[in-house]
């Protein structure tokens, strides 16, 4: 795959202390993809490390394929779900000419929560988040999502816009919310990383 969204999360168990999420992505033969993996290190009595891989099965509002996007993983009264948002997919099927097979689109800017412990997966639609965008860069901090830049493809415009992104897990249906931040910088394909508690570093991009 390439161009998929990863994510850290953390394991239930010692065994699984360290495993990652890899959803999306472009195959070797151009295809989008709209599977979601699961992989982590096992560590054998020899002392000898395997990586495990399970693609998991969602039902609900499963994202399309696609690529350029993100996903986080938010955690809330003891709860943790996974975030995909943004990225782009091909034109559907039936709005395809010979010219325009493998032309691609923004993804609706739905944000989708993932609960991989049920399996089911649940699309929100948020009056902020009104243009698709793709390889903008996203951070996860407890409950709240960042999330800054990125590259709208119908307006070809990296708009300066600061989101963040507030997961509440309560016992019944989750609440999501979103509001714009001030001090966005207009980047995509940048890379991020946290360096501390409240501390994140960006490099590089357009």
């Amino acid at each position: 795959l390439r161009y998929p969204a990863v994510c850290a999360v953390r394991g239930r168990t010692e065994s699984e202390k360290c495993q990652y999420v890899i959803h999306g992505g472009k195959t070797p033969n151009n295809e989008l993809s709209d599977k979601i993996y699961v992989m982590g290190i096992v560590c054998k009595p020899s002392k000898k490390i395997t990586f495990k891989c399970t693609e998991k099965e969602l039902v609900g509002d499963v994202p399309e394929a696609r690529y350029g996007h993100t996903i986080n993983t938010v955690h809330s009264r003891g709860k943790s779900m996974s975030v995909i948002f943004g990225g782009r997919s091909y034109i559907p099927i039936g709005q395809r000419t010979t010219e325009k097979w493998n032309s691609v689109v923004d993804c609706m800017p739905h944000v989708f929560l993932v609960d991989f412990e049920f399996g089911c997966c649940t699309s929100y639609i948020l009056p902020e988040l009104q243009d698709g965008l793709s390889f903008h860069v996203s951070i996860a901090r407890n409950d709240t999502i960042y999330i800054l830049g990125g590259h709208s493809l119908e307006n070809n415009i990296r708009p300066p816009n600061l989101y963040r992104l507030k997961i509440d897990l309560p016992l019944g249906s989750p609440s999501v919310s979103c509001t714009i931040l001030p001090g966005g910088i207009s980047v995509s394909s940048a890379l991020v990383t946290q360096t501390g508690d409240k501390e994140f570093v960006m490099v590089g991009g357009y």
